[in-house]
């Protein structure tokens, strides 16, 4: 039998409905929680696709709170289910800032959070436009960082220097985690390694992982060891989001 298709979405998992753009699939920790992410889906699959369920029970088990939601040309699919394009990312920067408001400040959040760091991340385009809206200084100041699972450094096949998707790195205001697959193909490990990133970057890589993090058949890592290496390092990162000490030319801070 063929593995199902990442992009589709798990068929155990409940309905959800589209009534509003921010309709939070929230799953909480037994004991404790230590942090709260906020985890975005990428272009092509829902927030309940296989690989979402899967890593949000894993970070779930090491204590954080997950809370998922939908792009609004994601959340249509559920009424109509018509496939649409994701469109330019930085059309959704404004929609995920939302978002992050409405958990705040709604009904969903609970007052056992309220000394939690929260954070904002997401899988591939979900996580790239976390980076961008991380460079915006009206972002809430709950939100203590950005954890990326696959960050777009560049679009698939297109690695020319004017095609890179470095700007988001180097304007945030917050700590990024980015957890690689080292044969991504949005950033193979020999095209990113050799970069100087921002200070605020924190790349980890992760054993032959593709952009699903997934390795070849040949290599010793299995999805679910990647996918659990991945899991470690973001409960560490958002339980203990680092504290950015940026350094300011001379006479730049008056």
């Amino acid at each position: 039998m063929s593995e199902q298709d990442p992009n589709e979405a798990a068929p155990s998992t409940p309905t959800i409905t589209a009534d509003s753009p921010f309709d939070f699939c929230i799953t909480e920790p037994q004991g404790a929680a230590k942090a709260v992410l906020m985890l975005a889906h990428g272009s092509g699959g829902p927030m309940d696709s296989p690989f979402m369920e899967r890593m949000a029970a894993m970070l779930t088990e090491r204590g954080l709170v997950v809370v998922r939601f939908e792009f609004s040309y994601m959340a249509r699919r559920r009424v109509d289910g018509k496939r649409r394009p994701s469109g330019r990312a930085e059309r959704w920067v404004h929609h995920y800032g939302r978002a992050v408001e409405e958990l705040l400040e709604g009904e969903s959040w609970k007052a056992a959070w309220d000394e939690l760091p929260l954070i904002i991340g997401g899988k591939s385009m979900g996580g790239r436009i976390a980076a961008m809206l991380a460079g915006d200084e009206e972002l809430h100041l709950a939100v203590k960082g950005v954890a990326v699972l696959g960050y777009p450094f560049h679009p698939q096949g297109k690695s020319e220097p004017d095609q890179w998707r470095l700007e988001p790195l180097e304007k945030s205001l917050l700590p990024i985690l980015i957890c690689q697959g080292e044969r991504d193909d949005f950033g193979w490990w020999d095209e990113v390694d050799p970069l100087e990133l921002p200070q605020q970057v924190s790349l980890e890589w992760i054993t032959d992982g593709s952009h699903d993090l997934g390795p070849t058949g040949k290599s010793e890592a299995t999805m679910k060891s990647n996918m659990l290496h991945a899991a470690d390092l973001v409960a560490g990162f958002c339980a203990n989001p680092p504290q950015l000490t940026f350094e300011f030319a001379q006479g730049e801070e008056d």
